[in-house]
Order: structure tokens, then C-alpha cells, then sequence
């Protein structure tokens, strides 16, 4: 009897548990936030290489103090461990704006939903690397007097207090997990004022530093308009927390610079061969909406600017020239003898064949297999006709990414 009680007891537990994680709403495409006073400042490693050494920052007007201690056993919080805590920024700002009113530091999710939206994958290998990003995240020590009550004042904390792995031992299925956010956080994150919208494409960026630079970017530069934020190469290698000594670093930023792939985020070099080098950085789409104004100016005035392609007139050639490549090809597809039925697939995909790089093409092809790539143009030149903010630098990489997503959505569709 004692036995029959103490089974029903576990069945019980494990009937809670799964009510708890699997009737969870669906989080894997919610719109991404990040939390601002951690976008510009020295919270995280920007290397893989674990990082024991502490992160001491001051500001130059000696207001702002951040002290970043890493555990020995863990290493320190890098800055892809971060993409989790946009995550659960994210989470929580969609439960408030599904107007859940109750909302506490602990938040509870599908190990798989989190991993899709960060782009890190749902292999065996990326829940091993979930957990031991969320050890680094909790052992992980801040001490800073942001958002102190008196500047003479500390707060210390980590990233989060507690996280919980449940796991169905028959099946070694997941069953969801429990992460307890740090108050500091959680406390920030729930003033609206305190968050901003991020790029999906955030998560593509595979340098540490280009991580970084997104994150600092995106806080100066989003309310400055086109005029945009300009600021030294120095204060950003401080600003940062970098290991990498300054001439290293300052390599790497001009090469940001020069590939200048940033989502949302245009980047410039300004005195590049003085010993005192800026960075300025703009959104896109203050470029764009400066470039719209431009066009409407008075001919008299704009004389000496006649010369200059609009982007959203050259996103419309864009697309009416390559809309025109695919009609060419589609009579090729039709087979008078069975009725209009289509043929082999590789006919069907020959437009993208002539207008993507031959490489990029490929790999669309082996990463991607089974969808009509023509068909997907023409959904991406029709996405760019609409939003000229975001004519792409290399067309063939940016569609790569397009078709990417796309498979990450409808994948079982096929």
C-alpha cells in the first residue's frame, strides 16, 4: 500500500509537471527587446575563450561604475550568453503586452523555443551549450551603481539567481525549464522605457565585438536621427571591456567598418588615418528617409545632387528587372502536352541560378532543399520594393538569409 501511495504520488508530480511546460503559449517568434543599460557598458566576455579576468570600468565623468567578476569554475558570461537574457527580455514584454498583469523573475520556457528564436539550433550540442551558458549566467558576479539610488550606492547580483532543467526520465524528453532572473534585472526590464527593439538578424552576427557594437549602436544611434552618433575608437575599447589591446581592436572595428553588414546599423569611419579615429553610426532607415527628403527638394537647389540614385527608385528597378528575368523564364516551365503541369524542379529555380552568386547559390541549394527559389525572389524583391530602408550591401547573402528564415518556419511544411 505504502508503495501503491508513494507511485501515485510521483505520477501526480509528473502529470503537474507536464501540465506546467506544455501548455505554455508559443514564444518562438515573439518580437525581440533588449534591455538598454546593458547595451553600451562592459557587462560580458566578447571572446569564447573562457575569461577569468575582471572587467573594472569607470566612465570618463566617473558617474558609472560596472565590476564584472567571473566565476573560475565557469568563466566568465560571454556575450553570446547574452542573446539568452534578450530572450528572456523579449519573453517577459510579450507577456505584458498579451496583457498578463502578475508577471514574476521567474520565468518558465521551452528549452527548444529559446534555441530557435537565438538561431543556436536544437541539436543535442545547443541544449549542452544552453546549460552551460545559464552556469556562466548565474555564477557570473556584477557589481555596479546603475540604477542605484544615489550614486554612492552598489547594487551586486548576477544574471540569474536560479535556473531548473525538468526532464522526463522515461523518454529524457524536456520538459521545459525555470529560470529565476536576477531583481536588478527583472526591475529593468519591466519599465518600458528601459527597453529597445533589436534586429532578429542580431543573432547572425558571429563576432564577438560586431555583437557588441550592434548592441552599443543601436542605444546611440536610435533616437539621433539621421545625423546619427559619433564617437572615438578610444572610449568604445574601454566602453566595451575588450581583452584586446587597443591597436588589435582598433583593427577590428575598421574592419566592421569596411564590411559595414550590421543589421539595421550603417557604420563609418571618420578621421580613419588620424591617431584619433570616430566611428559614426546610423539606422538605415534615417539614410533612407534623409534620401526621400533629398528627392523632394526643388530642382534649383538639388542641381548639384542629380546624379544621386534614390534607394527606393533603385530597389523598384531592382525589382521590375529581375521580375522581368522570371517571366522570361516561366514559359520554359509549362508542358503543352500534359495541360500546364510544371517540370522537373531544377527549371524551376533558374532565374535564381543566373542572378545569385554561383557559391551562395549552392549553398541556398544544400542548406535549403525543396522550395521554389524563384518563387521566394519574387517575395523578397516585393519585401524590398516596399521597404527601401533595407536595400541590402550584397543581394545574394541577404536573400541567403531570407530563404534561411523562411525554411525555419515552414520547414515541416515541406
Amino acid at each position: 500500500m505504502e508503495q501503491e501511495g508513494e507511485l501515485k504520488t510521483a505520477l501526480k508530480e509528473r502529470k503537474v509537471q507536464f501540465e506546467m511546460f506544455f501548455t505554455l503559449p508559443d514564444f518562438s517568434d515573439i518580437s525581440l527587446r533588449d534591455y538598454q543599460e546593458t547595451m553600451q557598458r562592459p557587462f560580458f566576455s566578447l571572446s569564447k575563450r573562457r575569461r577569468v579576468k575582471p572587467i573594472e570600468y569607470i566612465s570618463p565623468d566617473k558617474s558609472v561604475t560596472v565590476h564584472v567578476s567571473a566565476n573560475p569554475t565557469y568563466g566568465m558570461a560571454t556575450i553570446w550568453d547574452a542573446d539568452i537574457m534578450i530572450y528572456l527580455a523579449s519573453h517577459l514584454n510579450e507577456l505584458r503586452e498579451r496583457g498578463q498583469n502578475e508577471l514574476s523573475p521567474v520565468i518558465r520556457i521551452q528549452p527548444g523555443d529559446l534555441l530557435k528564436r537565438i538561431c543556436w539550433g536544437t541539436s543535442g550540442r545547443a541544449y549542452e551549450r544552453l546549460v552551460s551558458a545559464l552556469d556562466r549566467l548565474q555564477a557570473t558576479t556584477i557589481k555596479t551603481n546603475i540604477r542605484a539610488s544615489a550614486k554612492s550606492r552598489e547594487t551586486t547580483f548576477s544574471w540569474i539567481d536560479s535556473y531548473t532543467h525538468l526532464v522526463d526520465e522515461r523518454t529524457q524528453r524536456s520538459l521545459g525549464m525555470e529560470i529565476t532572473l536576477s531583481k536588478w534585472f527583472f526591475d529593468g526590464v519591466m519599465d518600458k522605457r528601459n527597453i529597445l527593439s533589436i534586429s532578429p538578424l542580431y543573432f547572425e552576427i558571429t563576432s564577438g565585438l560586431g555583437k557588441w557594437l550592434y548592441r552599443a549602436s543601436r542605444k546611440h544611434a536610435g533616437g539621433n536621427g539621421a545625423e546619427g552618433f559619433t564617437i572615438g575608437f578610444e572610449t568604445l575599447h574601454q566602453k566595451s571591456g575588450s581583452e584586446s589591446s587597443y591597436p588589435v581592436f582598433k583593427r577590428k572595428l575598421l574592419e566592421l567598418a569596411k564590411g559595414n553588414d550590421l543589421p539595421d546599423i550603417s557604420l563609418e569611419v571618420i578621421d580613419g588615418e588620424s591617431a584619433r579615429p570616430k566611428m559614426k553610426m546610423v539606422m538605415r532607415r534615417h539614410l533612407a528617409e534623409q534620401s526621400g527628403r533629398k528627392r523632394k527638394a526643388p530642382a534649383s537647389a538639388a542641381s548639384a545632387k542629380d546624379d544621386m540614385v534614390d534607394a527606393g527608385l533603385a530597389l523598384g528597378l531592382i525589382s521590375r528587372v529581375s521580375e522581368g528575368m522570371r517571366v522570361a523564364d516561366r514559359p520554359a516551365r509549362v508542358s503543352t502536352s500534359t495541360g500546364g503541369a510544371r517540370p522537373p524542379s531544377p527549371a524551376r529555380s533558374s532565374s535564381a541560378s543566373k542572378m545569385l552568386d554561383p557559391d551562395i547559390y549552392a549553398a541556398i541549394r544544400a542548406d535549403f532543399p525543396g522550395w521554389d527559389y524563384d518563387e521566394l525572389m519574387r517575395r523578397f524583391d516585393a519585401f524590398l520594393g516596399e521597404n527601401p530602408a533595407e536595400l541590402p550591401r550584397n543581394y545574394s547573402k541577404r536573400f541567403y538569409g531570407f530563404v534561411k528564415e523562411h525554411h525555419r518556419r515552414n520547414k515541416y511544411r515541406l
